[in-house]
């Protein structure tokens, strides 16, 4: 996300169930259209050159009291997989779309259910950041992250990793020691390959590297910046792919989905990691917009299919679209977000290698965007009663179009 936290979302306590008893729902194969889908294609994640010293994977005990178990699964197989949602028509396009989460909503039957019937990939809204995942500095807690996955796993959702390395979200212990520049390349390298490594081979995509750049174009001065330099970045390439050879390593940020000063140094510097060996598998464009100046269609085309040419990934990553900010009327605003919503959609459909697209939160209640600013705010494609709204029926309406 764009912004701090300002508050920790309370640990979820979840009963141990064995796997083998869970009775996990089987989803039926959609039938193939009569004439050839155009699909999406797979690129292979890239191996690791190693350029910079490494480290081993720390092996600690979890933190004591919260167990990291699967969920109980709310509904059994025996109950139907709707065949027109956004999740069937994705499945037969080789494309992933997503919303961001959180384990403590597993228990509520609504949420559930929008979620696996019209998702095929959950986003790890908070669970894997450095302040949850790794409190304290020999304690790693897995749990909530552990929970996460293994729900994915039991409705066949694909997961999106965040976040490795942020600006944001680190306890006191990482901020506040002092270090040497070789200490501090030790620390980063362990919490990066511990991570990674604890979920190697069920991660789909890990934001490895999030919001590394001013607006500007110059790389932000960042904590790994002041204390390492700005090889930290391929650095945590390399770590991660060391970790996980199957992972899909991206380099995300926000701001810069059109054509700017932003957009062309995460271009500039993508196009040098690889040049240089860098595992580096895609970028993602978080997407965060408000209502009136998102990027036009023309410069996201752009800016996409450059990527693309590269032989990286683009991926759209935490998509809203802010409401609150704008005086026009209702109508002209919902008009306006379901354009928006059409576009970038639309433009994701155009461009092969653009094979995921995340929301930042399942519907408007459980967006982030209200936490942070104290207003209430639409921002995403289901409401605060889980109805679809205009955009949810324009992104069907595309993906339809996929199969004519």
């Amino acid at each position: 996300m764009v912004m701090r936290e300002r508050w920790i979302i309370p640990m979820l306590i979840l009963l141990m169930i064995s796997s083998c008893s869970l009775g996990l729902p089987s989803f039926p194969k959609m039938n193939n259209a009569s004439r050839p889908i155009a699909t999406k294609p797979s690129a292979q994640p890239k191996a690791v050159k190693t350029n910079f010293q490494s480290c081993d994977p720390k092996n600690l005990p979890l933190s004591e009291g919260i167990p990291s178990v699967p969920p109980t699964p709310i509904y059994n197989s025996s109950v139907p997989y709707p065949n027109n949602t956004m999740r069937s028509l994705a499945d037969q396009l080789n494309l992933y779309i997503g919303a961001a989460g959180d384990a403590r909503q597993y228990s509520n039957i609504e949420y559930v259910k929008l979620l696996t019937h019209e998702f095929n990939m959950v986003a790890v809204e908070n669970a894997m950041k450095w302040h949850i995942i790794h409190p304290e500095p020999d304690i790693y807690d897995f749990s909530r992250g552990d929970a996460l996955v293994a729900f994915a796993k039991i409705y066949d959702l694909a997961v999106y990793g965040h976040v490795l390395v942020w600006d944001y979200a680190y306890p006191t212990w990482v901020t506040e020691t002092s270090r040497t520049r070789d200490e501090w390349i030790q620390l980063l390298c362990e919490h990066i390959k511990t991570v990674t490594s604890h979920y190697q081979g069920q991660i789909y995509a890990w934001d490895v590297v999030n919001e590394a750049f001013n607006n500007d174009g110059s790389l932000r001065n960042t904590l790994w910046m002041q204390k390492i330099g700005p090889e930290y970045v391929a650095m945590a390439f390399q770590w991660a792919r060391e970790a996980d050879p199957n992972a899909h390593l991206i380099l995300n940020d926000h701001f810069a989905e059109g054509m700017n000063s932003k957009s062309e140094a995460i271009y500039s510097l993508a196009k040098g990691l690889l040049m240089d060996g860098v595992p580096i598998d895609g970028v993602g464009m978080q997407m965060h917009l408000l209502l009136w100046g998102p990027p036009t269609t023309e410069e996201l085309l752009m800016n996409m299919k450059r990527l693309s040419d590269l032989d990286l990934d683009v991926h759209i990553t935490e998509m809203d679209l802010r409401m609150n900010l704008s005086s026009e009327s209702s109508k002209v605003k919902t008009d306006a977000q379901t354009d928006t919503y059409r576009r970038v959609f639309d433009s994701c459909l155009a461009v092969p290698r653009c094979k995921v697209f995340v929301t930042w939160g399942l519907t408007d209640k459980y967006s982030w965007i209200p936490d942070y600013t104290g207003y209430p705010d639409t921002p995403l494609l289901f409401d605060e009663n889980f109805q679809p709204k205009p955009a949810y029926y324009e992104i069907m309406k595309l993906l339809q179009e996929q199969f004519q």
